[in-house]
């Protein structure tokens, strides 16, 4: 087994090019619209989730978790940089990119005010633990991504290998501070629930904001190609379902999933497309 590593904050720029954001995936409109719903979240999920740990940083003892924090934050911040830029280019093409950024914004804000820290950071865990996994179908099915933008591509890849540098931080905070015991669990697998319930529904909302404002983004092809993407051949989402119900064990840990050995591409990893 590979041992695990400490998260290391990389300053990477992508320069998407602005006229690819709409069809910049090989199998089209649809599911291009598909990860940029997703790439609305992430600007203010971020900074949730570095909230939820930072409020924890004083009470952490083990200097190596309190290194992985560091690293975690970092990461955070600049996967929601970039998707800040990202974001940017769906405004450009007259798509509703800002109104929906805004919409997870207020809804972020309204939950700090509504949840306690605890639930806070079982939120966090909990869409950590949606990251970790969905990384891990675009890492190892090489499919996801073939024939995509090189640059586009390069971007959701790298998010998808610092999602797994990173996967068990929040959740070893978490542990560390409220420990395995019956009242911790709970809160544990209630928020997972709870985010599950509100995150794909949104999700699904967002994309069918964004394909109703692409006037190209219309036929039954981009449909069936989508649902094959997510729920076929590809299985994008159906490919899910397995590691989600792990999270119910009383004893997981993010590393039962162990695809650490994914991390080695980081070593070598470039930002730009030449490579791919």
């Amino acid at each position: 087994m590979l041992p695990t590593r400490t998260p290391i904050r990389r300053d990477y720029r992508f320069e998407l090019p602005a006229e690819r954001i709409g069809d910049w995936h090989p199998l089209g409109r649809h599911v291009s619209h598909f990860f940029n719903a997703l790439s609305l979240f992430f600007p203010d999920g971020e900074r949730f989730f570095i909230a939820a740990v930072r409020h924890y940083r004083e009470r952490i003892g083990d200097p190596e978790l309190s290194a992985a924090v560091a690293g975690f934050i970092g990461q955070e911040a600049m996967h929601g940089r970039e998707h800040e830029e990202y974001n940017e280019l769906l405004d450009r093409a007259g798509l509703p990119g800002s109104a929906l950024v805004g919409f997870v914004a207020r809804f972020l804000a309204r939950l700090k005010k509504v949840l306690s820290p605890m639930r806070q950071l079982s939120a966090t865990i909990a869409l950590e633990h949606f990251t970790a996994i969905m990384a891990n179908v675009l890492l190892s099915d090489p499919r996801i991504l073939a024939g995509a933008e090189p640059h586009y591509a390069r971007l959701w890849r790298w998010h998808a290998l610092e999602e797994t540098e990173h996967k068990a931080v929040a959740f070893d905070v978490y542990t560390s501070v409220y420990g395995r015991g019956l009242r911790a669990y709970l809160v544990r697998v209630t928020g997972l629930i709870g985010a599950t319930l509100i995150f794909w529904p949104l999700v699904f909302g967002f994309h069918l904001r964004l394909l109703r404002a692409d006037p190209q983004a219309r036929g039954l092809r981009g449909w069936l190609r989508l649902i094959d993407f997510l729920f076929g051949r590809y299985g994008a989402l159906r490919k899910l379902v397995k590691p989600w119900l792990d999270y119910f064990h009383p004893r997981f840990h993010p590393w039962d999933h162990d695809n650490r050995s994914y991390l080695l591409e980081l070593n070598a990893f470039d930002p730009s497309p030449a490579k791919i």
